[in-house]
């Protein structure tokens, strides 16, 4: 047998720490390059930044293909590589040792101006990639500029208080001297935990808001696919980026893990292109396993929508459901914790007795609870009704459930807030219809269209049709009603899973 040297590429072995800090392999880095126009590459007075440098692979890349394209230009390499270094790349690591492994990539030596650095004329040992530990601003307790908790992130000066560079400053130009950037890129942190009885608040949409402000000529960055219907703080960012034409590529990972192998982050992934010289239709790309689905030009948000429809093939459903000009199934569903009762809510039995003698709905074995508990919607608690779990089953992978089972519960009935309820209804017959629904494909592929994370809350009903529920609907009937198409209909089949 013959053997072969494999030098492999450590910045395609590194693993990920977390879901909130993910590494960028040099292949993704250089799929998001390609989204750039070529010539950029042969202009020498381009700059480009790294707000969020990990381990430099962006810088790197970045290098590898201004060397290639300014040897025209620059003939000597020597001269070409000290030029590339030292006036056109530029990072803002997010911790002390990640400048060290990005000045590492790029430089060839974690000092820049060491002997051993491929660059050979900076003054200091900092090179281009920069970093300075500052701390959060305290306000009522939280970080005024990314919400973190003073509680958890007021920290001693020898532990990481993850207070990042770019995102905590009104005037982030003057980091690096008022340099005006060509090109912002980069994987910036995806989120930060606010303690340990709240959820974890986004941070990578205050690095693409601030980028913005610097105005560059491009912008992309790879972040959580969440954004697209809003929701956890994210609201106002999908509404800016679903307004603003200048985003021209969009390239949507479902499924994380065809983007990031062994990661499991809820809702997917995206890398877009922002360019402040388009204005109009953007290029929409869907990545399933190892192919590239259809590429459609379209606008970022449909007429009468809130949210962006991240599958090409289900504009056309969507289309065909809005004709009728339906009212929509949303009318019906409640907001979280319909009767006021928390998950964790514990005032109940498990036999029914003469004070305790409301049937409880929660996670876990079922229970009885008094009316005095009930702290809103009592007038619910007597009707027909369903409950639908408020969390997902399962994975990202497809094709999946969607949502769980509907429940149809009986009068004199109420649930914790593991449940969102859909009604109330006068009779049973029409609750049972509605649950009918639901378990269709068509219905959880309306819901599919606008859901991104794993809760499935009230806003993820908004594009679903409310039907006439005198009638039993399955998706032959639906499908026949919306005249949707036999290719349409594999294409559900592809993502939504039969619910029995």
């Amino acid at each position: 047998m013959i053997r072969t040297n494999y030098n492999p590429d450590v910045l395609s072995c590194l693993a990920n720490l977390s879901n909130d800090e993910v590494f960028t392999s040099p292949s993704l880095v250089n799929q998001i390059l390609d989204m750039l126009p070529i010539d950029i590459w042969e202009n020498e007075n381009a700059k480009f930044l790294d707000p969020v440098s990990k381990t430099g692979v962006f810088l790197r890349e970045i290098a590898k293909r201004l060397n290639i394209g300014l040897e025209k230009k620059i003939k000597v390499t020597n001269a070409r590589i000290d030029h590339i270094f030292k006036n056109q790349l530029y990072g803002i690591a997010i911790t002390e040792l990640t400048s060290l492994l990005s000045r590492r990539s790029l430089y060839c030596s974690k000092v820049a101006n060491s002997r051993y650095s491929v660059a050979q004329n900076f003054k200091d040992d900092k090179g281009n990639i920069f970093f300075d530990r500052i701390e959060h601003t305290w306000v009522n307790r939280s970080c005024s500029y990314c919400g973190a908790s003073e509680e958890v992130y007021s920290r001693d000066i020898n532990l990481e208080n993850h207070a990042y560079n770019f995102i905590h400053t009104d005037k982030p130009e003057e980091i690096i001297n008022n340099m005006k950037f060509d090109v912002i890129i980069g994987n910036p942190p995806y989120q930060l935990s606010t303690g340990s009885q709240s959820q974890a608040t986004p941070l990578y949409d205050k690095f693409v808001l601030q980028s913005i402000k610097l105005n560059p000529h491009y912008l992309a960055m790879i972040i959580p696919s969440r954004w697209f219907s809003g929701g956890m703080g994210l609201n106002n960012f999908r509404d800016k980026m679903l307004h603003d034409n200048r985003i021209s590529e969009i390239h949507d990972y479902p499924e994380t893990s065809d983007c990031f192998p062994g990661l499991n982050i809820r809702g997917g992934v995206c890398y877009f292109l922002w360019d402040k010289d388009h204005s109009g239709y953007c290029n929409v790309t869907t990545h399933k396993s190892n192919t590239i689905g259809s590429t459609q030009a379209r606008p970022l948000l449909e007429d009468e929508c809130e949210f962006f429809i991240r599958y090409n093939e289900g504009i056309s459903v969507l289309r065909k459901v809005k004709k009728l000009k339906e009212k929509s199934f949303v009318s019906i569903v409640s907001s979280q914790k319909p009767f006021g009762l928390s998950t964790n809510f514990t005032k109940f039995s498990n036999e029914i007795s003469s004070k305790q003698n409301i049937f409880l709905y929660r996670f876990g074995n079922n229970g009885y609870v008094s009316k005095d508990v009930i702290k809103q919607n009592f007038l619910w608690v007597h009707k027909h009704k369903v409950f639908i779990p408020k969390a997902s089953p399962g994975g990202d992978s497809y094709p999946h459930q969607v949502l769980g089972k509907p429940i149809v519960a009986e009068p004199n009935s109420c649930s914790t807030e593991t449940y969102i309820l859909v009604g109330p209804f006068e009779n049973e017959k029409h609750a049972n219809n509605v649950a009918l629904y639901m378990k269709s494909s068509f219905f959880r592929f309306m819901v599919l269209l606008t859901k991104n994370t794993q809760d499935v809350l009230k806003r993820v009903y908004s594009l679903v049709p409310t039907q006439n529920f005198d009638e039993k609907w399955t998706d032959e009937k639906l499908y026949k009603k919306y005249g949707i198409t036999e290719g349409e209909i594999k294409f559900i089949d592809s993502l939504v899973r039969p619910m029995e």
